[in-house]
């Protein structure tokens, strides 16, 4: 069989394979009652991926290649993709969580940036993020020069800070919780519970999240620290630099891009922060500004969940969802880019 002759046959599984594919979310679209849809789904993807396998041409291997990675790719389509692309969809429209009847259009974006407490989370959120991302690095890095320092007990100091980022974040933030309320208070007779008061609910969260995430980021430093190369430090001692110097005019620049990393994951995780904001205030106490009261300590995701969940506004939810990618993905990309740029200047 000649290889044209093989094409033709092994195009025909492919074509049908198709066929077969497309019937089937025709039934599952539009309800057509058949029992045996997912069945014909399956069998026409495997028809699809036997016959490209088989067929013969200059570029069988790049196929045979997009084959191995089509159930990565499919997982990734079915749990990001498609949700994400329906979610941008629904926020266009009167969504229950359901169905909807309506497409409103931008009415749902109009609504989320006239409503304070949104606007009033998007502060406190860029607020927190700026904040927590000074203090787990700097906490961080401190806390990875004296794990590469020599200091006696380094291994055990190590696996004491990154402990806390073991534990899961609820639990830390109940945990941190009962702390507030009730352990303070009665180790400082009169005082009362960091938690009801905005500005030190505030700072409640951020002690907390330093306190757990900047184990994490310390080892990512330690990482780099140890990477920096031990004749280039050996060589500056003998020219007389001390310790100082050597931090700023070698270490500094030589691990510039460990910095990239970390601030891109505390940015990042600062951004997202749900966990703890949802254990430890659940965004109390209340904040008055203007005639209205808000939550104090409502973070972004925080925000997004009581939309959705708790005020059952799924639409409304799903709107500040998509704006939320918008901008963490804007944020990101910027900082990884003039942090890029930094990398080359040092």
């Amino acid at each position: 069989m000649d290889g044209n002759a093989k094409k033709v046959v092994f195009m025909l599984p492919v074509l049908l394979g198709v066929l077969m594919v497309i019937y089937a979310l025709y039934l599952d679209l539009f309800y057509k009652n058949m029992a045996y849809r997912g069945i014909l789904l399956v069998l026409g993807f495997l028809l699809v991926i036997a016959g490209l396998y088989f067929l013969p041409g200059k570029r069988h291997r790049m196929i045979v290649n997009g084959l191995f990675l089509l159930p990565l790719l499919g997982a990734f389509v079915i749990t990001v993709l498609i949700p994400f692309l329906f979610g941008i969809f629904y926020s266009f429209t009167n969504w229950n969580g359901i169905g909807f009847t309506q497409v409103v259009g931008l009415a749902n974006y109009v609504n989320m940036f006239r409503s304070p407490d949104y606007l009033y989370s998007l502060v406190i959120t860029f607020l927190f993020t700026v904040v927590n991302m000074i203090f787990v690095n700097f906490t961080a890095f401190a806390l990875a020069l004296l794990c590469t320092s020599g200091a006696r007990g380094r291994n055990f100091y190590r696996a004491s800070f990154f402990l806390p980022n073991l534990i899961g974040g609820i639990v830390l933030g109940y945990v941190w919780q009962f702390i507030f309320n009730k352990v303070f208070p009665s180790l400082f007779k009169g005082s009362l519970s960091m938690l009801t008061d905005p500005d030190l609910a505030f700072l409640a969260i951020l002690i907390v999240s330093t306190w757990q995430y900047a184990g994490y980021i310390m080892m990512i430093y330690v990482t780099g620290l140890q990477s920096v190369p031990k004749d280039v430090l050996e060589a500056s001692g003998v020219d007389g630099a001390n310790g100082l110097k050597t931090l700023f005019h070698i270490k500094l620049p030589m691990i510039a891009n460990t910095f990239t990393v970390c601030i891109f994951l505390t940015l990042v995780n600062s951004f997202k922060q749900f966990d703890l904001n949802f254990a430890i205030t659940n965004g109390a106490p209340s904040r008055i500004l203007g005639a209205k009261a808000i939550a104090s300590t409502e973070f972004l995701a925080l925000n997004i969940y009581n939309t959705a969940i708790a005020k059952n506004q799924y639409a409304q939810g799903q709107t500040k969802a998509v704006v939320f990618f918008i901008i963490l993905a804007i944020v990101s990309l910027t900082q990884v880019t003039i942090s890029k740029r930094r990398e080359i200047e040092l």
